[in-house]
């Protein structure tokens, strides 16, 4: 099993949480890993090349490619795994114009221009593995997220699109949907769920983990496992598949 050994793998939102842990579990596996995230201080301390970059704009992806293709190769893995979540989001009717636009420009601009300017090469080479983190939210919506909802939906669309697009070039396109994982963004939005139920964080990730029938959440190390394999080569024959890392919950 040759896995992702010597593959040239551009992981997004490496700093913290599930983008690092699965930088750390790639480079393990012998892929050539380049970690790209916002802030220096974080990608410094995990060991690994790396470019700071602004996955919004399509210069800050243009750069992390470049830098990418420059230093280590042609990218053979995309892991799309950055993000905003929803601590600051309200209903609906309340939500602010600006909250929607920053994470669609986050969440969901940043894929498809990373996708796009990887893609073309991929094809050339007849060789290529994407990943994007969506989320249980992108399948069932939840409470005063419409904002970070849609953008998750949006990338189970766009994944299925490049699974039909790139999917007869030796191309898989394929997204994981992880429940509650205990991570700095999911700890913003326990604090706010906090504050708008009177519960303290600790109480409020105890109902999440309640929730499921495990009685705990998803460790970042479980999603990663799941990104990892549909990054090898192994998973030639899964493409443009929605899989669900949520100990047998929908949320």
């Amino acid at each position: 099993m040759s896995g992702v050994k010597q593959r040239v793998a551009l992981v997004t939102g490496a700093g913290r949480g599930i983008g690092r842990v699965t930088a750390e579990l790639l480079a393990s596996r012998g892929a050539q890993v380049m970690a790209v995230a916002r802030s220096e201080n974080e990608l410094l301390a995990l060991g690994l090349d790396y470019v700071v970059a602004d996955l919004g704009t399509h210069l800050g992806c243009a750069h992390a490619v470049a830098q990418t293709q420059e230093r280590l190769g042609p990218v053979e893995i995309l892991v799309c795994n950055h993000g905003i979540g929803s601590a600051d989001e309200r209903v609906i009717w309340e939500q602010a114009p600006e909250t929607w636009r920053e994470t669609m420009r986050i969440n969901l601009d940043g894929a498809f221009f990373l996708s796009q300017m990887v893609l073309k090469e991929m094809i050339e080479k007849e060789y290529g593995r994407l990943v994007f983190t969506s989320s249980t939210a992108g399948q069932v919506a939840g409470y005063a997220m419409s904002a970070y909802n849609s953008s998750k939906h949006g990338l189970l669309g766009l994944m299925r699109s490049i699974a039909q697009d790139a999917g007869g070039c030796g191309v898989t396109s394929n997204a994981v949907l992880p429940g509650w994982v205990r991570t700095p963004m999911a700890d913003a939005s326990a604090e706010a769920d906090a504050l708008r139920s009177g519960m303290t964080v600790d109480e409020v990730w105890a109902k999440r983990a309640a929730s499921y029938p495990a009685g705990r959440v998803v460790t970042p190390e479980e999603v990663a496992e799941v990104i990892a394999f549909l990054a090898s080569e192994e998973s030639s024959g899964v493409n443009g598949e929605a899989i669900t890392v949520a100990l047998g919950s929908l949320r």
